[in-house]
């Protein structure tokens, strides 16, 4: 289904809402088209294709708001669900904030390089022995590699299409691809496990399987007598993939949803510096080629760029239209259909590479994974346990293991001391690495 199709099915089940009794309306359709080659060893262990295909509708009468989703795409299937979307909205409780935007996205000049035809028109053939040859290229990067979680090509081309009552009607395709690996090496009797992939919307952004075999296999070996650190009070770094999920629970906090329970640790302070003057965090859905880019969000609002922290000050919290309406504040178009999401969430990187970082760091650890979930977003509590290397002189003197960092995150974001150079667009929640001056590392 092409976006012309895609806009015309969203468009009949609009007419057939407001022929049905809905007072404004707004239908969302997704096309998407998947691959999965999964490859152990020399086989292929998991060999996945589907299309899969959604529409969203929801339906407002008098203040009241009821929502519906089917896959049957048939003019009796369509006709019934929104039969019964309108009559579920009688029976729920007007809200006051329940309604369409107030203002939508434009219907052209949204072009923000998100597909990529070549993605597209790959042979299934080539994408499984790409999977194949990666599964080969970790073991032979190293002898101590016995094995794999499995090394994994992926691919989705689709189509996102989207109407509502108030004249609202556009439709985009877009594209993703990528390739990730799991290389298990054997430390005596200790297994070690390397996670590392790639992501990006056009296929020629992917790092080579090459780059991505090594690096997995650096991840696991580097590993090798890893012992448990004392526990003390050091810097910290955090390396850009554990960097993203730090950011990933911040974003929870500066989520209108969340702000509006009370359920996150930062309700009440826009306009207090919170972090160091280099936390400058945003939230950009209009980066050219970005996983978490869209020319509008869930709802058909515009996407836009919000600064979130400016030189560790927050100036602002993430909306939906219905929370910004409940908080006094205007949508951020950070809709995802049925709450708030990031677009392009991250932290402005720095000047130095990852290495020079390290170089200037006299002691610390330099976190490279983190294991288990342990923040609490009300009060703003983090704590995980970790794997990494204990720096010494400015060098990775020993890999460590077992061990935990934990803290505050309001000291954490003071405490941000440097920031690297090395972001990648490569999710919608991203990090360059970054060092916290001080942070208690739980081990021995």
């Amino acid at each position: 289904m092409n976006d012309a199709a895609a806009l015309d099915l969203a468009g009949r089940a609009l007419t057939l809402a407001r022929e049905t009794g809905a007072q404004a309306a707004e239908v969302s359709v997704s096309i998407v088209r998947r691959f999965h080659a999964e490859a152990r060893e020399n086989v292929v262990a998991r060999l996945e294709g589907s299309t899969g295909k959604g529409l969203f509708l929801r339906v407002f009468r008098d203040g009241r708001k009821a929502t519906l989703s089917t896959s049957d795409f048939s003019d009796e299937g369509l006709r019934d669900a929104v039969v019964r979307a309108v009559a579920h909205a009688d029976l729920v409780s007007p809200d006051e904030f329940a309604g369409l935007p107030d203002e939508v996205a434009p219907a052209t000049g949204m072009d923000l390089d998100l597909h990529d035809p070549r993605i597209a028109d790959r042979d299934g053939t080539e994408k499984v022995d790409e999977a194949l040859s990666l599964e080969r290229l970790i073991r032979a990067a190293d002898a101590r590699v016995v094995n794999s979680s499995g090394s994994h090509y992926t691919d989705a081309v689709a189509v996102t299409a989207m109407a509502n009552s108030t004249g609202f009607a556009a439709a985009y395709p877009w594209t993703r691809a990528g390739r990730s690996t799991g290389p298990i090496a054997l430390d005596g009797e200790v297994k070690r496990i390397g996670q590392y992939g790639t992501a990006a919307r056009r296929f020629e952004d992917l790092e080579t399987s090459e780059s991505v075999a090594v690096t997995a296999v650096q991840r696991a070996v580097n590993l090798f007598g890893a012992r448990k650190p004392p526990t003390m009070r050091v810097p910290v770094i955090f390396e850009r993939d554990v960097a993203a999920a730090l950011l990933d629970d911040l974003f929870a906090a500066v989520s209108g949803a969340n702000v509006a329970v009370g359920n996150s640790w930062l309700s009440g302070r826009v306009g207090n510096r919170i972090g160091s003057d280099l936390v400058t965090i945003v939230d950009d859905g209009r980066v050219p080629g970005g996983l978490g880019s869209a020319p509008f969000d869930g709802e058909g609002v515009a996407t836009r760029r919000t600064p979130v922290f400016e030189r560790g000050v927050l100036r602002s919290f993430l909306y939906d239209t219905y929370y910004a309406r409940k908080l006094g504040a205007a949508t951020t178009g950070n809709s995802t259909g049925g709450g708030v999401g990031p677009s392009n969430f991250y932290l402005e990187p720095g000047s130095m590479s990852l290495a020079e970082l390290i170089a200037a760091t006299p002691q610390g650890v330099l976190v490279m994974d983190t294991i288990g979930f342990a923040t609490e977003h009300a009060s703003g509590t983090y704590s995980r346990g970790a794997r990494g290397f204990f720096i010494e002189g400015g060098e990775l003197a020993y890999p460590i293991d077992e061990f935990t960092v934990a803290g505050q995150y309001t000291d954490m974001l003071a405490g941000v001391d440097a920031v690297a150079n090395d972001l990648r667009f490569d999710a919608s929640v991203i990090s360059p690495s970054f060092r916290i001056a001080e942070m208690t590392v739980s081990g021995n």
